[in-house]
């Protein structure tokens, strides 16, 4: 019984971030209450508050279902085995796949970059973004250190500035394409974080390049590998 209980539960909670998702995305997160959330997912509005403290909590839970694998993709960067940047281009491609080919993850970024408005309630959403950012971007630096050590190559600039770009570069192009631009996510990204590795004097290995990137056929543009 007790292992029933269990399973109920999480299964209740599931419900609920399924239900968050739908209503966030068709209301905007501001004008959607607790009570909205639980009529859509069929349950009493306690049992919204057994499981989530407030809205906030609710929305961060949601994004660490789809996100965190995302996220986890950069931890240990800097201490993998091989070259960093090889490791990153490699990770980045596994986190633009998934982004690009799983409708969950799209619906839960879009509504996360276009939907959450700046209020007070949603305070530790807005404390979760940047907390992601700020690790992710840390991570992204030690890489580099990591590689200009490795290779003898002195970076062109500070290393934390360098760390920002990138991120704001791939950032960027997920934001354009969940706009629904008409472009290859996969593709543009692959070209544009290789010219960016490139342009620092850090470029990936060819065997770290997707096969696309490999062949040079991306979207039907000429080769561009490093």
């Amino acid at each position: 019984m007790a292992r029933r209980t269990k399973q109920d539960a999480l299964a209740t909670r599931e419900a609920l971030l399924d239900a968050a998702e739908g209503v966030f995305e068709q209301r905007g997160v501001s004008r959607t209450s607790l009570n909205d959330i639980a009529l859509a997912a069929g349950v009493t509005r306690g049992a919204v508050y057994w499981h989530f403290k407030d809205k906030a909590d609710l929305f961060n839970a949601m994004m660490n279902r789809v996100t965190l694998p995302l996220e986890n993709e950069l931890e240990g960067l800097a201490q993998c085995t091989g070259d960093p940047i090889d490791a990153l281009v490699q990770r980045l491609a596994r986190s633009l796949a998934q982004i690009a080919g799983d409708a969950r993850t799209q619906r839960v970024l879009r509504i996360a970059t276009m939907m959450v408005e700046d209020v007070d309630e949603l305070g530790p959403v807005r404390e979760r973004h940047v907390r992601v950012d700020r690790v992710n971007v840390e991570r992204v630096a030690q890489a580099f250190e990591r590689a200009s050590a490795l290779r003898g190559q002195p970076l062109p600039a500070p290393t934390a500035q360098l760390a920002e770009g990138l991120h704001a570069l791939v950032r960027g192009l997920v934001y354009g394409w969940l706009l629904q631009r008409p472009f290859d996510l996969e593709a543009t990204s692959r070209i544009a974080v290789n010219a960016f590795l490139r342009g620092i004097g850090l470029p990936p290995q060819e065997h770290a390049l997707p096969a696309a990137a490999q062949s040079g056929i991306i979207a039907g543009l000429p080769d561009t590998r490093l």
